[in-house]
Parts: C-alpha cells; sequence; structure tokens
C-alpha cells in the first residue's frame, strides 16, 4: 500500500516546440503550447511527485482534470510544471498543479488520481473488449 504525504512535489520544465503546439495536436490553429500537453505535462508531474511511496505493483490513474490556461507561450518557450499533493481520501489524490513561463503564470488547477493495483486494473481493463 501506498506511503504517501501531504506535499510531496514534482516539477518539470518543458520546451515547448512545434510538435507540442496546438495546430500539432488539434486542439487549435495557432502555433502556441497546447492545452491538452501542458495537462499531460500536469499528469506527469503528479506521478513523479509520488512515484516514491508507491506499493509494488501500485500506480495511479488520472480521473479528474480542472484546469485554467491562462496565458499562451509561443515556439520556443519555456514552461515550469508543477504538482503538489495537496489531499488523500481513501486511494484519491487530489493535486494543486500550475505552470508558469519566464512572463507569468500560464495554468493553474486541480489533478485528481486514483490509487489502483496495476496488474487488477489492466485485467478490469482487458474484460471491456469482451
Amino acid at each position: 500500500m501506498a506511503e504517501l504525504t501531504i506535499g510531496l512535489e514534482a516539477t518539470l520544465t518543458i520546451a515547448v516546440d512545434t510538435a507540442k503546439t496546438a495546430a500539432a495536436v488539434g486542439s487549435g490553429s495557432l502555433p502556441v503550447y497546447a492545452t491538452p500537453m501542458l495537462i499531460a505535462a500536469m499528469e506527469e508531474a503528479a506521478c513523479q511527485a509520488i512515484a516514491g511511496g508507491l506499493g509494488e505493483d501500485e500506480t495511479s490513474v488520472g480521473t479528474r482534470v480542472d484546469v485554467e490556461h491562462l496565458a499562451p507561450t509561443p515556439v520556443g518557450g519555456t514552461v515550469t510544471v508543477t504538482a503538489r499533493l495537496t489531499g488523500i481520501e481513501g486511494r484519491s489524490l487530489t493535486f494543486a498543479v500550475e505552470a508558469s513561463d519566464t512572463a507569468s503564470q500560464v495554468a493553474r488547477g486541480v489533478h485528481t488520481r486514483f490509487l489502483v493495483q496495476a496488474t487488477r486494473f489492466m485485467d478490469k481493463a482487458a474484460r471491456r473488449l469482451g
């Protein structure tokens, strides 16, 4: 079983290139950091924050994302993404997530993950195929 504590945190630094833009991933037409890529980075940071506290065959899955994308970051910019564990309720984990670039805060929000046994979870997923 996980041994996690409030305050666990991880930070990622993302270089915005053309592959990470809204135009490239289909979430818009402009060459700025795409919201789906930003959210993926926030989820990755949350996973990294708790990685050291997970038990054998234990992982987490994302169940909710509530993020405000506040400002655009163009290609060539750098975004710093942080996830901090703020709540533990049974197997549900809540993270404060935020991102900034050299100019200002880019995004902020809340991300929820759920602790699962990887083998059991994948067996359940496979059964959905029939």
